[in-house]
């Protein structure tokens, strides 16, 4: 009893020397709790045959029956695919374009050309996917795209690029690397700058070239942040990204580009069948939490810093 006393107290005073810190933690915590932890309490619908008028603690419990339900959809198991689909090629192209971005960026002898190349790769990250998508209808239309304009000067006919399946992924995880990277390249620019000066002066006087430098000093020095930037992009291996999907997208792809996301929104929001929509969710969080677990775990076996 007298040791928990003890260690209550020296928490206690820890949390008052650093309280000014925690003030500054707290609006965080406060908008993860509304934004991300209370929103929890309507997973229970998933379980339920909801009701708008009986709310969520009075309508009917039904268990598993909205996942049954779901399982045996014969189009379920084709969004499934096209969401892990998307979701590996995204990672795989994805997830290391940032990488080489912040490492191009970081060899950039002039600090001038440096900022003004940082600061155009980063302002697509704050346009829209309405806007986006705007764009890449009116620059890959068959009619009047530049794309196809383009083509026609080489004798190639038209192609409708949003409507023809096979572009669709592609297209998708290209414009998905054009406006992300440059914003997901400053995390491992701040890993670099914390590398130590010593060590390329080291590698310098050994007679390193710099891409010996890049590889045996730089990678080695981010690769802690690597690996737990990897390990939470597997825990959103199943979301593909609602907004950029629902703009692309038409009747004319659907084969492919219906996600989970735009399949809760079409059936669950759309159909008003809020229990199954919930469940769908439910579904790919349980997913992606399963991606997580299983990554971190390996991490660990690696011997390699997990993120818990």
């Amino acid at each position: 009893m007298r040791t928990l006393t003890v260690r209550a107290g020296r928490t206690l005073d820890y949390i008052n020397k650093k309280k000014y810190l925690y003030l500054l933690l707290l609006p965080c915590v406060v908008y993860f709790a509304v934004f991300n932890y209370m929103p929890m309490y309507g997973v229970l619908i998933a379980f339920k045959d909801f009701n708008f008028a009986k709310g969520i603690l009075h309508s009917p419990w039904i268990g598993f029956e909205n996942f049954r339900y779901m399982f045996g959809l014969s189009d379920f198991y084709q969004v499934f695919w096209n969401s892990l689909t998307l979701g590996l090629m995204q990672l795989v192209f994805g997830f290391p374009f940032p990488i080489i971005l912040a490492l191009f960026l970081n060899e950039m002898r002039s600090l001038a050309y440096q900022r003004v190349t940082q600061t155009v790769i980063y302002l697509p990250h704050f346009i829209s996917w309405v806007i986006i998508g705007g764009i890449m209808v009116n620059f890959l239309s068959p009619s009047w795209g530049v794309v196809n304009l383009f083509l026609g000067k080489l004798g190639i006919e038209p192609i409708f690029f949003l409507a023809e399946t096979e572009y669709f992924r592609p297209l998708v995880v290209l414009s998905s690397m054009w406006k992300e990277a440059g914003w997901g390249s400053i995390i491992y620019l701040a890993a670099i700058a914390g590398i130590n000066s010593e060590q390329y002066e080291a590698a310098s006087i050994d007679g390193a070239s710099r891409m010996r430098k890049i590889w045996h000093v730089t990678l080695p020095g981010i690769k802690s942040t690597i690996i737990v930037l990897l390990i939470l992009r597997l825990g959103q291996i199943m979301n593909n990204g609602f907004e950029q999907i629902f703009v692309l997208q038409n009747p004319m792809n659907l084969e492919v580009s219906e996600v989970f996301e735009t399949y809760a929104y079409h059936v669950g929001i759309i159909g008003g069948r809020f229990s199954f929509g919930t469940t769908v969710g439910l579904f790919t969080s349980v997913i992606g939490l399963i991606f997580l677990l299983l990554a971190n775990r390996v991490a660990k076996w690696m011997k390699e810093d997990g993120i818990w």
